[in-house]
């Protein structure tokens, strides 16, 4: 077996990291949605509706007369009916601003809170050693990435953000995103990248929102098996490693509910489950967040 770098882990689209910490029984509580309703035409302020948190998202709808619109400085895409979407990283700090630039030469300026959460996080009286890839491995590596990243910059123009998400597959939750291990002399290894459903080997899966297949693996990647992902549009992206079988082509467009693919343990896995994660640009983002609460 190849050694893996842990700084390579870290840049891949969200391979289980083996210094992730054993889950707890059940999933974190979901910080309480702020909801709003979509304004009239006429409406010349913000109105939002999301989950204001580390990790969280927001669907909104800029005021009228926007031109442009940013936060904290990034220009944000605006649909012709005014609405986008934005979202906020794992360590995202406490506050965000919205501004938009109006037609008339005023700004519309929203400051948002953004609620920390309570990662689940453990120490280990042990130092961090991670092994060090051969060159073969770094060549692979290598490419694979870059077949990642070109697939991220695709702009397809799918409408997926505008929906709530449902669940690709309906079983137990194996790995939280954002859970972490510190080692001896404080040193943090990489948090979990996103969510992990122990389905049994086989069982389909679904996309959670409209979307374009932007990756198709035709071979199984190092760490992440046979991935696919899945560009909702407005930046907002699924991935979904581990695959044992791929349903779809590159450049198909699928529909919410969809069957797409095989739970499998292909890539770096040591049983059979879901990895599934959730970017917005550089953003990684908790699915958690963007499903319905399980009975």
């Amino acid at each position: 077996m190849r050694r893996l770098a842990v700084a390579a882990v870290a840049l891949s689209a969200g391979a289980c990291a083996s210094d992730s910490p054993a889950p707890a029984a059940s999933p974190p509580p979901i910080v309480a949605t702020a909801t709003a309703p979509i304004p009239p035409a006429g409406t010349s302020t913000f109105e939002i509706a999301g989950q204001l948190t580390q990790g969280g998202w927001v669907r909104g709808t800029a005021p009228a007369g926007t031109t442009s619109l940013s936060l904290d400085g990034a220009v944000i895409p605006v649909a012709p009916d005014r609405r986008f979407f934005v979202a906020f990283d794992r360590d995202a700090g406490p506050s965000a601003v919205l501004v938009a630039r109006l037609r008339d030469g005023r700004s519309e300026r929203r400051e948002l809170a953004i609620a920390p959460r309570a990662w689940q996080i453990e120490r280990v009286d042990t130092p961090l050693h991670p092994p060090i890839p051969d060159a073969d491995y770094q060549r692979i590596r290598a490419g694979e990435l870059a077949l990642i990243g070109a697939a991220r910059s695709k702009e397809t123009g799918a409408q997926g953000w505008r929906q709530s998400f449902v669940w690709p597959v309906r079983a137990r939750i194996s790995g939280r995103f954002g859970s972490q291990r510190i080692y001896r002399g404080g040193v943090a290894g990489s948090y979990h990248s996103g969510l992990d459903i122990a389905g049994g080997g086989g069982t389909a899966f679904v996309a959670p929102a409209d979307g374009v297949v932007i990756l198709a693996a035709s071979s199984p990647f190092t760490l992440e098996g046979n991935l696919l992902m899945i560009d909702h549009g407005a930046g907002l992206n699924s991935a979904f490693l581990h695959c044992s079988e791929l349903l779809v082509r590159e450049g198909e467009s699928v529909r919410q509910g969809q069957v797409i693919g095989r739970i499998g343990m292909t890539g770096r896995a040591t049983g059979p489950h879901l990895h599934w994660s959730l970017k917005w640009r550089e953003t990684r983002l908790d699915p958690l967040l963007f499903v319905p609460a399980r009975d």
